[in-house]
């Protein structure tokens, strides 16, 4: 049986979408309403602004009127990845929230819950041409926002699916002797050495490493950065994708991940190893977003892996309440509406997302699957209406043959390095 399934990055939505009534959308959501199964990353907190705004958000607090659910439904969306960093801009009693209205719609989603077990869970979604399972999980996020397991005594903490990492330094013998002179003599090594005689920390497990506060360091031939995803974590979502490759016909799996290499355009270290581990446990798909620009294709094993999919809606820029934190944060005056703090944010438009093109166009996959061999790969590149007032862009549209050119010509370039050839007249991937 043949299913097609459509990809999208972040949806950010502020506003009413009006998918189908306005003339300029339309035509792109027709195609999403015409897949079988539909995919996007919620990027907002569903939560009517209510819950408690954190200290520590994604970087803007995110809520988001518990509406826009319906019109991402109207939009055709069927299946929604939810572990990002904004997850707990509200805290926890914001996530449920947003969690309560999802559930009372019925959606699809998965990548956050009410403890850990709940949040690595799959959802699945089921079509008259298929089944599809889907597990979300994020790298990107602030310490504490990830759930815990319960205990038979004790519940466990509500939160999103975490995907660890570990980030080590590699540096010279000299430069590493020289960081050690520093904390000596500085007493942060007396200081650490006191944590652990009292408990309060551990040693490396690894004695070649040499911890200064959070950063880790180790000898190498040249200096370096490294990263490196958690067993344990993985271990757990292996479990579940075994399970979901039983219960469905194809599994995808979702990443939120900001972390890069040399440019932002490049995922860190980690994250392609992650990817091809899930490839390698049974998943038919990674759907990577977070860094809210393009990133390239991988067909690994004849499975595709995007690593970042880019923004898909993007009005970060109308959200309507900002808490005292995200003023201070932002050094705007608090008498200021917030639309104009995002202003003073991105300078009148000179710097952030509005002083560069590539956060607002991106590409739009459609897979055609049957059984699980993909058969095909179609990509529709769109455009965010970048330079347009503030109010209307955002709003995703298909680009003009020009711009949809370009668009693809470096979705192309950034593809590969995977190895992966991109069709740019014929808009689609090479099998």
């Amino acid at each position: 049986m043949t299913l097609r399934i459509l990809l999208t990055g972040d949806s950010i939505l502020q506003r009413r979408l009006q998918s189908v009534s306005d003339p300029e959308l339309a035509p792109l959501f027709d195609k999403v309403r015409a897949a079988d199964v539909a995919f996007t990353n919620l990027e907002v907190l569903a939560n009517d602004y209510r819950g408690d705004p954190a200290l520590e958000s994604g970087g803007s607090h995110f809520g988001a009127p518990a509406w826009v659910l319906d019109e991402l439904v109207e939009a055709g969306f069927s299946l929604f990845a939810t572990a990002t960093n904004h997850a707990l801009d509200y805290s926890i009693s914001g996530l449920l929230h947003s969690i309560e209205a999802m559930e009372q719609r019925g959606l699809s989603f998965a990548g956050v819950g009410r403890h850990l077990e709940d949040a690595r869970r799959p959802c699945y979604h089921t079509h008259p041409a298929g089944t599809v399972a889907m597990l979300s999980c994020a790298s990107s996020f602030a310490k504490g926002q990830e759930a815990a397991a319960a205990r038979p005594d004790l519940p466990g903490r509500p939160g999103l699916n975490p995907l660890h990492f570990e980030t080590m330094h590699e540096v010279t013998e000299a430069q590493l002797a020289s960081l050690r002179e520093i904390a000596g003599e500085l007493g942060l090594e007396a200081d650490r050495e006191a944590k652990i005689k009292m408990g309060f920390a551990f040693p490396p497990a690894d004695p070649s490493v040499f911890p200064l506060g959070d950063i880790k360091f180790k000898t190498a031939n040249r200096a370096a950065v490294r990263t490196s995803a958690n067993a344990k974590d993985i271990a757990a979502m292996v479990r579940w994708i075994e399970e979901a490759r039983g219960l469905s016909d194809l599994v995808v799996v979702s990443l939120h991940a900001h972390e890069q290499a040399e440019s932002k355009e490049i995922p860190a270290e980690f994250i392609p190893v992650f990817a091809r581990q899930m490839i390698d446990a049974g998943a038919d798909m990674v759907a990577g977003h977070g860094p809210h620009l393009l990133r390239g294709l991988e067909l690994y094993k004849g499975k595709p892996i995007f690593y970042s999919l880019g923004n898909f809606i993007g009005q970060n820029e109308l959200v309507q309440k900002i808490p005292a934190d995200g003023y201070d944060r932002f050094r705007a005056d608090p008498d200021l509406k917030p639309g104009q703090v995002y202003q003073v944010r991105m300078r009148n438009d000179q710097a952030g997302f509005p002083a560069d093109r590539r956060y607002w166009e991106s590409v739009v996959p459609v897979l055609t699957w049957e059984g699980r061999d993909l058969r095909a790969i179609e990509l529709v590149p769109i455009s965010l209406g970048w330079k347009e007032p503030r109010h209307r862009r955002g709003r995703p549209r298909l680009a003009d043959r020009d711009e949809g050119r370009a668009v693809l010509e470096r979705f192309a370039a950034l593809s590969q390095p995977f190895g992966t050839t991109i069709d740019v007249a014929g808009a689609s991937v090479a099998l």
